[in-house]
């Protein structure tokens, strides 16, 4: 049986970032299991290759949500990464922090102040890369090379030379501007200062409120994942072992001589083996919010009545774990336009396609090296609101669904979520069998709060089209359609169209050390249950005013330097 010091579940977002500072100390041994594989396949690091990755079982697990009320009965495809840097290596790639407000709420909640936005600032900052502090430049040495320790890092940030109340740089997570222009798209944000949206040119200072274009992690036209920045750069580290395909079949509790639970490893299932590993100081789950509650299901930990349902003994009654799940649920609206350029003309031929994979491939610019979104709106709902409380995804494209090819006819997508919603769903377990998929019930639509702002979003999206700067491309509002205008209308057209953006968060949640509601504490200690920390987006109370990736790096560096503090 081997013994470790730290073992780290789940080598998506979180879980790299945490085997790099947890190994830090050459003394510390730590070994991180990862259920999937290498994210060795091309497709991962070209940006546009999400297309290739999403639903592909070679990076994605492929799971399903039920047949949703809220979405007129129909299953959502819920993408997951299936590879070391989990689903960073298939995600959209933005940038984005969310709103001050989010992380004071997370603070009142919790009563923990180290959550507030002034105190999980310098984390967001601990690992950024931020290409605005070398302006002075050309492109192509702005992302200086990768540093793998603490030293090097504070030497690279010294070259650098340059600071900012709201970025860093030499850090590990780069974070640069798209590297491709599309005029459609600068009248869409024209259009929206005619609607009276302000202007940005920084979506992460506190307040997201405007329009501009996102910022992506990407370097040098290739995508960054958490595994390419925190992961690689250390398989130097003897004290660090990375463990593939290697799937968790229960975690390892025990009784302390006194009472308390204590989690002291977990058993492991890799190739067709179990092994026993256990920890001398914590074991970290970090599988994410949907593989993170699964895997505590599976060790006894949460709803009893649940584990008696597939004859799991109940180690310890937990019901938050599984509960809160929220998600941001996506409203695609499409605008059919005319004279011009979109990706629907551009890729319509060989000849097209062939032209945009010979810009990337001597340039590592043009539609290859494009996030699925280019540029942003964050705006409310309605005037009275004190926030954005709206986000909207604009793309030069359009297709049926996902998967499905481009549309024939020039077009452009404005995608919209509420960006707080009050629905709440569930994760649960559909077996004792370690690896079968959870039955994930996200519940969408389903308070009277989230079905208004579905239909005021749609109104906006509109109300945007509808600006003078958009009029010479002639938009018609091809998706949900005109003929549409009440909200009951909009609301069941929002359920036949609206797909998830894949945010899910919250299944684990953090509260206040007597919150029953609560799964950890505002440390992340699993409440009742001694050396053990769940440490990804499922801890999130409530989610973030915007993309989640960057949000679970930063909740992660705080995490890692409570847990070395013992």
């Amino acid at each position: 049986m081997e013994t470790v010091d730290y073992l780290v579940i789940g080598a998506g977002t979180a879980g790299c970032l945490l085997a790099n500072r947890l190994s830090r100390s050459p003394a510390t041994q730590v070994l991180l299991v990862e259920a999937g594989g290498r994210d060795n396949y091309p497709w991962i690091h070209i940006p546009v290759g999400y297309l290739h990755c999403i639903d592909n079982p070679r990076t994605d697990w492929r799971l399903r949500t039920q047949p949703d009320p809220g979405l007129n009965g129909r299953q959502l495809i819920y993408p997951r990464g299936k590879v070391l840097g989990g689903s960073s290596s298939i995600n959209g790639m933005i940038y984005m922090r969310g709103q001050a407000r989010d992380y004071d709420g997370w603070a009142a909640i919790t009563g923990e102040p180290a959550w507030g936005w002034q105190q999980v600032l310098p984390d967001f900052l601990a690992h950024e890369d931020h290409h605005s502090l070398q302006a002075g430049l050309p492109l192509e040495e702005r992302a200086l090379p990768v540093v793998s320790d603490s030293t090097a890092q504070a030497a690279k940030r010294s070259l650098l030379g340059s600071s900012s109340p709201w970025h860093a740089a030499g850090g590990e997570w780069r974070v640069e501007q798209q590297r491709l222009h599309w005029e459609l798209l600068d009248a869409v944000a024209q259009a929206a200062q005619q609607a009276g949206i302000p202007a940005t040119d920084d979506f992460n200072r506190g307040n997201n409120e405007g329009v501009g274009y996102f910022e992506v992690n990407q370097r040098r036209g290739w995508r960054w994942n958490a595994a390419q920045a925190f992961l690689h750069p250390i398989k130097q580290r003897r004290n660090l072992r990375v463990q593939t395909h290697t799937h968790v079949e229960r975690l390892l509790l025990e009784r302390d001589a006194t009472g308390p639970l204590r989690c002291v490893g977990a058993v492991l299932l890799q190739g067709g083996q179990r092994r026993t590993v256990r920890v001398a100081r914590e074991v970290i789950l970090a599988a994410g919010a949907i593989g993170s509650p699964q895997i505590l299901q599976l060790s006894g930990i949460g709803p009893g009545g649940l584990l008696q349902r597939f004859c799991l003994a109940v180690q310890h009654e937990l019901p938050a774990v599984g509960a809160h799940l929220q998600d941001h649920l996506q409203i695609r609206a499409v605008f059919k336009v005319q004279g011009a350029k979109t990706l629907n003309t551009l890729a319509n031929s060989w000849w097209g396609k062939a032209a945009i994979g010979l810009e990337y491939l001597f340039k590592r610019s043009g539609p290859m090296s494009m996030a699925p979104s280019q540029l942003g709106i964050f705006t409310k709902s309605q005037p009275a609101l004190a926030h954005p409380n709206l986000q909207f995804h604009v793309q030069p494209l359009s297709l049926p669904a996902f998967g499905q090819p481009l549309h024939p006819f020039p077009a452009f997508t404005a995608s919209v979520c509420n960006l707080n919603p009050s629905s709440r769903g569930t994760v649960h377990i559909t077996s004792a069998d370690p690896t079968a998929a959870p039955a994930i019930s996200p519940n969408y639509l389903s308070t009277p709060e989230d079905r208004q702002v579905a239909a005021d979003s749609l109104r906006v999206a509109r109300r945007i089209a509808a600006q003078p700067a958009l009029q010479r491309y002639r938009p018609e509002e091809f998706k949900p359609g005109l003929q549409y205008q009440t909200d009951e209308e909009l609301v069941k057209l929002a359920g036949d169209i609206a797909t998830t953006i894949f945010h899910p968060v919250g299944t684990a949640r953090m509260g206040r050390v007597d919150d029953p509601q609560a799964a950890v504490d505002p440390q992340l200690r699993v409440r009742g249950v001694l050396g053990l920390r769940v440490v990804d987006a499922s801890v999130m109370p409530t989610i973030t005013s915007g993309n989640t990736n960057s949000p679970t790096l930063m909740l992660a560096e705080k995490a890692a330097r409570w847990i070395l503090a013992g």
